[in-house]
């Protein structure tokens, strides 16, 4: 714990954000294609950007996005084939004799950064949770993650600077039939 309120709390996240998963062998693998298919469009997204010049802080929150998924897909395909399974109480072995605990594609995602800012109760007359425990902030994150968060937060505040409306302007009066016949023939 470095303070109340920041613990370092490891934790293997088997999909998604906020522990979401897609059910059994086949969703690990969907999930995968899907993570590798989107790095593959924001890595093009990211060279057509940078060819075309644009603002610089796009050009950074987009890569900040791309470096994040690409930790995120290397930690879920690599991490398996490295690490034995490890619990609380029992640090993971690096390159275990007879290999890891998950074939490629098919490991976890380490998230280890946790910030329980405030504890408390919700009141009791509140719909739902009325009386139950509360931690806001709660989710357990990793580096990557913090990059695609921050990367998003950056394009959505300045939009407007990275996406400028391009005035619209009138095509060029055309050649009408008039002035075609007053045109001098060769």
């Amino acid at each position: 714990m470095i303070a109340p309120w920041f613990i370092i709390h490891f934790t293997e996240n088997n999909g998604m954000a906020f522990g979401m998963q897609l059910a059994g062998n086949y969703g690990k693998i969907l999930l995968s294609v899907f993570r590798i298919a989107a790095v593959i469009g924001i890595g093009w997204y990211l060279g057509d950007i940078v060819h075309k010049k644009m603002h610089p802080w796009l050009i950074v929150s987009v890569a900040l996005i791309f470096a994040g998924a690409m930790g995120n897909i290397i930690d879920s395909a690599f991490y398996g084939l490295i690490f034995n399974k490890s619990g609380y109480d029992v640090p993971a072995q690096l390159f275990p004799h007879g290999g890891g605990y998950a074939s490629f594609l098919h490991g976890k995602v380490v998230d280890m950064f946790y910030f329980p800012i405030m504890h408390g109760h919700f009141p009791t007359w509140f719909p739902f949770w009325g009386g139950q425990n509360f931690i806001f902030f709660r989710p357990i994150f990793n580096f990557s993650d913090s990059a695609i968060t921050v990367g998003v937060v950056l394009i959505l505040m300045f939009q407007k600077k990275f996406y400028p409306k391009k005035h619209e302007t009138q095509p060029p009066a055309s050649n009408t039939g008039i002035e075609q016949a007053n045109m001098p023939h060769s």
